[in-house]
């Protein structure tokens, strides 16, 4: 029992913890969990009181503790959402390692203010760190309430990025294979029981072909309103052909736009140039510009690689000046890519650049989460248990209407859009890229952070390893980045001061 009066126990949570940028779930990879439906429920939501005297509570199993400062820990774990508590909420929080009625902890906390003690301990039930002892059940839901289907449009393009896996040849996807593959996505969302769709307009350069954007797109809304599905739009491009008009068509369609960005200057050209040689980056700096001036703010996907990443900390320092938000993904070898060797991902190289920018971001916090965008595809705000949608709730459509499981594997159709339920076809095939459970990768199962990593991208694990039942060969670094991660959401929490039952 505490003697003396003690601080007001303080919860802090995310505003929006389930929220992805764009840039992180388009980015050049493109099929990240971000679309998994948030994981744990509870059986029952019920209002918590004091007055509840005869239901026990306990702590949640597999909850980690992290120290902060002095004041602060972050709390997460495979059951609940991240969370800042102080002292108070901490050691109020151990009290229910065992069983505990409600009136027994008031009981035997007198020094902390009644109300603000069933606030604190509504507080810990809300992020799921306390529940109904014997009577609540925790799962990770695997069945996302969105279906994702990649639009090749084109593969056209006016860049050459090294890291690029397609052979940039002129064909663009027609407006007859387009509406096809928009009807077998619906199709496809229907028979399976998804509220949402979300359509990817990708290439090569997509704004190569904006009047076809707008078509399709046209025709995705008018099939959204007649099936009653939700649809949700995003562009992806590198930038370098916006211009005011674009902008204006994005935003009367309310279609997002992500926008590729590498670095500033020479860390940007290094690896995304024009086909003649000349680099991109003035072009994609004025593109965002012009995005930004006229009212529509592009998520910025950034592809690190050995070549850049050093430069991570000026490119990170200029995006949080701009307050745009951004993910950093890792450059995957490709067979097109193989060649450049100083693409390759160095472990110590790497971390040292990332560390670098997280020092950046310490200084200059964002007022929204970064949980999902700061380390590849891992997304901390969600555990999960497959790194993307791959085989589960994704559709990719090549400019002919096949069906691959993976935009980086475009040439290996399993399907077309002439199917009546493509996603079936996708699900069942044990050919191509299989993307499965972390519970059935060796090296994962035991390891504390494997709802949120899941084992990494499953192409990148096969081309380094020959297995999908794996772990990731990105493993040190995303074990050394992941503490530092949940150390910048905690300073970040606490510097907004974001009250749970705010979130």
């Amino acid at each position: 029992m505490l003697s003396k009066k003690i601080d007001r126990p303080q919860i802090l949570v995310s505003l929006n913890s389930t929220y992805v940028p764009t840039g992180q779930c388009d980015c050049d990879g493109g099929d990240c969990a971000c679309d998994l439906s948030p994981l744990t429920e509870l059986s029952s939501n019920i209002q918590l009181s004091l007055g509840m005297l005869e239901t026990e509570f306990v702590r949640v199993p597999n909850s980690q503790i992290m120290n902060l400062d002095d004041t602060y820990s972050i709390c997460y774990g495979t059951h609940h959402k991240v969370a800042v508590l102080n002292q108070s909420a901490i050691y109020l929080l151990n009290q229910f390692t065992h069983p505990q009625k409600l009136d027994d902890i008031a009981i035997e906390n007198p020094s902390i203010d009644s109300a603000d003690l069933q606030t604190a301990i509504q507080e810990l039930y809300q992020a799921r760190l306390i529940a109904p002892n014997n009577n609540y059940s925790f799962h990770l839901n695997e069945i996302p309430e969105t279906l994702t289907a990649w639009l090749h449009i084109t593969d056209r393009c006016n860049l050459r990025c090294d890291y690029c896996y397609l052979p940039h040849v002129a064909n663009d996807m027609s407006i007859d294979i387009g509406k096809a593959a928009i009807e077998a996505t619906f199709r496809s969302a229907i028979l399976n029981n998804y509220r949402r769709v979300k359509l990817k307009y990708a290439g090569g350069e997509a704004l190569l072909c904006s009047p076809l954007i707008k078509d399709l797109h046209l025709y995705a809304q008018s099939l959204s309103k007649e099936t009653d599905i939700i649809l949700d739009g995003v562009v992806l491009s590198n930038g370098t052909l916006i211009t005011p008009e674009m902008i204006e068509m994005l935003q009367t369609l309310n279609l997002r736009l992500m926008i590729s960005l590498d670095g500033l200057s020479d860390f940007h050209n290094i690896q995304r140039s024009y086909a003649g040689g000349k680099g991109s980056f003035q072009d994609v700096e004025r593109g965002i510009k012009i995005a930004l001036q006229n009212g529509l703010i592009p998520d910025i996907s950034i592809t690190v690689s050995g070549r850049n990443a050093e430069g991570l900390l000026a490119l990170i320092e200029w995006i949080l000046e701009n307050n745009l938000p951004f993910s950093l993904n890792f450059y995957r070898e490709n067979e097109l890519s193989a060649s450049y060797e100083d693409l390759q991902l160095e472990e110590s190289r790497l971390i040292e650049g990332m560390l670098a920018a997280f020092k950046v971001i310490e200084l200059k916090l964002p007022n929204r989460s970064l949980l999902g965008s700061l380390i590849d595809r891992a997304n901390l705000s969600s555990p999960h248990k497959r790194t993307c949608g791959v085989g589960q709730s994704y559709l990719v459509f090549d400019y002919k209407g096949q069906i691959a499981k993976c935009q980086m594997q475009l040439h290996k159709t399993v399907s077309s859009s002439a199917t009546e339920d493509p996603l079936s076809v996708v699900r069942q095939d044990k050919v191509g890229i299989q993307n499965l459970s972390v519970e059935e990768k060796e090296g994962c199962r035991t390891c504390e952070w494997k709802n949120w990593c899941t084992g990494g991208c499953p192409l990148a694990t096969f081309k380094a390893t020959g297995r999908y039942d794996i772990q990731s060969p990105n493993c040190n670094i995303y074990k050394a980045l992941y503490p530092e991660a949940l150390r910048l959401e905690g300073l970040r929490l606490i510097k907004y001061s974001y009250p749970l039952n705010h979130s």
